[in-house]
């Protein structure tokens, strides 16, 4: 479910960075600093679980700023 989500959220920062670049910032840090949150509290299990508990939520803030930057730069793109 955790998937899902995360990937509805990629393509709709994707799709906010392509029609309005500069409104679509506030909403990707907003996502980041919620999974970062996410990361340092699974990164306070003891030991690996640590690191295993933190790991989805840094490589989904990692997915999220690249789908923001990727909308933002195909919007730089455009011929228009």
């Amino acid at each position: 479910m955790m998937i899902v989500a995360i990937v509805a959220v990629c393509v709709v920062l994707a799709a906010l960075a392509f029609f309005v670049p500069r409104l679509s910032r506030h909403p990707e840090r907003g996502t980041q600093r919620t999974l970062g949150a996410g990361s340092r509290t699974g990164g306070k299990a003891p030991g690996i679980l640590g690191r295993i508990f933190s790991k989805p939520f840094r490589s989904s803030s990692k997915a999220v700023g690249r789908s923001g930057s990727a909308g933002r730069r195909a919007r730089g793109r455009m011929p228009f």
